[in-house]
C-alpha cells in the first residue's frame, strides 16, 4: 500500500483500514510526513547506508518481506506515494513467484503535481523519468519531462551534466535559459514550488526526498550518441554469433591492440591537418567499445554494467581531486611555473590511492603485464618516490657504462644466462637515465624504432632503382655489408 505523496489529506481510507487490519507492519522508509500512520513498523532506512547501490537494497528488502510472510502468512509493507509509481521493491515482489502480491491503489505525486504545474500530461505527452536513470532513460528526449526521486544534490548536478556537450554558442546559450520547475513537497505544509533555469538548476534549490523536477523542453536532447553505442553493443552481444562467443579473457588480445592502435594515432596527429583527428576519432572508438564489451558481459552475468564503470570513475576522480572538488589548496608559488602544483597533486592522489587500496608497498598496484620499458620505469618512479634514486641524471649515466662491461665479460665467459642478466640491468639503466631525463623510454624507442623503418625502407627503395638484390647470398658478407652501409648513408641524408 501507498502513504500519499505527504499530506495527511491525501491518505485513502483503503490504506488507513489496511493497517487497522494487519499487525506486522513494514516501512520502506520512515522518512516520509505520513509514515507515523503505520506504527509499530520495521523500517528499511538502516540499508540505504550500508548496502553498495540502490539495486542492492531493493534485493534486500524483497528478501526481508518474502522471509516475513513465508513465517506470517501475511504482512503489510507500506511505500511513499503509490505502489505503483517508480517503487522498484514492488516491482520486484510483483515478480518474485515465492509470495503473492496485493498491491493497493494510492494517491502519488503525480496527481499533485501536475494540478500544481497546471498541465494534462496526457494531452502533451509528458514523460515520466527516474532521476537516477536520467542519461539513459531520457536518451534523446527533449521533453516535456518530469523527472522523479531527485533527493538530493548530486543527483539535480548529474541531470544537469546528462546533456550533450553544444558546440553551437546560439544552443548553448539558449539552453542555459530553458525554463524548469523545481517541486519540493507537495501536497505538505511545506509544499514549495520554485521556477528556475537550466543553468542555475542545481545551484536555486537545496534537493531532498520529496523533491522532482519538471523540464517542459531541453534545448538539447540528452546523451543520445552515447546510449546508441551502448544499446549497439547489447544488440551485438545478443545477435552477432562472434560477439556472443566473446569472453572477458577471449577479448584481452583485442583490448591491447586496439590501445596501441590508439598510441599509434596519437603519434600521427598533426596540429597543422585536422583530417588526421578522423583516424584518432575511429581508434579512440574501437577502444571504447572494447570497454562497453567488457561492460556488456559483466551486465549479462549480473556483475555491473557500464553505469558502474562510469560512476566508479567518476566518484574516483572526485575523491582524487580534492584541490578541484574538496577544501584542499595547492602552493603554486616559487619558480612562477605550474611544476610545483603538479608535483603536489601527483603527491596528493598518490597518498590518495594508497589510503584507499590500504597498500603496504609502493609497488601495490603497479601491473606486473605492462611492456618492459614502461613496467621498468613504472618500478623506478615508485621507488624514487620514497627517495630511493639518483639525484641527478649524472648519477645514472655512469650506469650505463658500467652494465655494459659486465655484459661484455658476460659474453666473453660464455655464460647465456648471465648474458640475458646483464643485458636486462642494462636496458635498466638506461630507463633509468630516461626517467631522470624526463623521457618516456617506450616512447623514445618507438620513434628510433619507427626512423629506423623508414629509413630502411628508403634503402629498399634506392636498392630495387639499382638492380640490388638485398636477398643476395652470392656476394661476401662484407661487401654485402658495405653496399648496405652506402645505401644507409644515402638514406640518413635524405630523411
Amino acid at each position: 500500500m501507498g502513504l500519499g505523496p505527504g499530506g495527511r489529506d491525501h491518505v485513502t481510507v483503503e490504506t488507513l483500514d489496511a493497517v487497522a487490519a494487519h499487525t506486522v507492519r513494514f516501512l520502506r522508509t520512515s522518512v516520509h510526513p505520513t509514515a507515523d500512520l503505520v506504527p509499530d513498523a520495521v523500517t528499511f532506512d538502516h540499508l540505504y547506508e550500508s548496502a553498495d547501490s540502490f539495486e542492492q537494497v531493493y534485493a534486500q528488502i524483497t528478501d526481508a518481506l518474502v522471509a516475513a510472510a513465508t513465517d506470517h502468512g501475511e504482512v503489510l509493507y507500506a511505500v511513499p506515494g503509490s505502489p505503483l509509481v517508480l517503487e522498484r521493491t514492488v516491482r520486484r515482489l510483483r515478480d518474485d513467484p515465492r509470495v503473492e502480491t496485493d498491491v493497493r491503489p494510492a494517491m502519488s505525486f503525480l496527481d499533485v503535481a501536475w494540478a500544481r504545474l497546471g498541465v494534462d500530461p496526457v494531452e502533451i505527452g509528458v514523460r515520466l523519468v527516474d532521476g537516477h536513470e536520467f542519461a539513459t532513460a531520457a536518451a534523446g528526449d527533449s521533453g516535456p519531462l518530469l523527472i522523479a526521486h531527485v533527493h538530493a544534490d548530486w543527483v539535480l548536478s548529474d541531470i544537469k551534466l546528462a546533456v550533450d556537450d553544444l558546440d553551437d554558442d546560439h544552443v548553448i546559450d539558449r539552453a542555459a535559459h530553458t525554463p524548469v520547475v523545481v517541486l519540493q513537497r507537495l501536497g505538505t505544509p511545506d509544499e514549495l514550488i520554485t521556477h528556475t533555469t537550466w543553468a542555475e538548476l542545481d545551484r536555486t534549490v537545496a534537493a531532498d526526498h520529496l523533491t522532482s523536477l519538471y523540464v517542459p523542453h531541453l534545448a538539447a536532447p540528452v546523451g543520445r550518441a552515447y546510449v546508441a553505442f551502448h544499446q549497439l553493443a547489447r544488440t551485438l552481444r545478443e545477435q552477432c554469433p562472434w560477439d556472443i562467443e566473446q569472453t572477458h579473457a577471449s577479448l584481452m588480445p583485442h583490448l591491447i591492440e586496439e590501445t596501441y592502435e590508439v598510441v599509434d594515432a596519437v603519434a600521427g596527429l598533426d596540429p597543422d591537418d585536422a583530417t588526421t583527428d578522423e583516424h584518432l576519432i575511429e581508434e579512440l572508438g574501437d577502444l571504447l567499445y572494447q570497454v562497453e564489451f567488457h561492460a556488456t558481459i559483466a551486465e549479462q552475468e549480473g556483475r555491473f554494467t557500464i553505469a558502474d564503470v562510469a560512476t566508479g570513475i567518476h566518484d574516483k576522480l572526485v575523491r582524487r581531486h580534492p584541490h578541484v572538488f574538496g577544501d584542499v589548496t595547492i602552493d603554486a608559488t616559487g619558480d612562477g611555473s605550474s611544476r610545483l602544483a603538479t608535483t603536489e597533486v601527483l603527491a596528493n592522489w598518490d597518498d590518495i590511492k594508497r589510503a584507499e587500496k590500504g597498500r603496504t608497498s609502493v609497488f601495490d598496484g603497479v601491473p606486473g603485464a605492462l611492456p618492459g620499458l614502461a613496467y621498468a620505469r613504472k618500478v623506478q618512479s615508485k621507488a624514487a618516490k620514497v627517495g630511493f634514486d639518483w639525484p641527478t641524471v649524472e648519477g645514472a649515466l655512469p650506469k650505463i657504462a658500467e652494465e655494459a662491461d659486465e655484459v661484455r665479460a658476460a659474453v666473453a665467459d660464455g655464460d647465456p644466462d648471465a648474458v640475458a642478466a646483464e643485458l636486462g640491468d642494462l636496458l635498466f639503466s638506461v630507463v633509468n637515465v630516461a626517467r631522470h631525463l624526463d623521457v618516456d623510454p617506450e616512447v623514445a624507442l618507438r620513434a628510433a624504432t619507427n626512423t629506423f623503418r623508414a629509413r630502411f625502407e628508403i634503402v629498399e627503395r634506392l636498392a630495387t632503382e639499382r638492380g640490388i638484390d638485398l636477398h643476395a647470398r652470392d656476394t661476401g658478407r662484407a661487401e654485402h655489408l658495405a653496399t648496405l652501409d652506402a645505401l644507409w648513408d644515402e638514406a640518413k641524408r635524405t630523411s
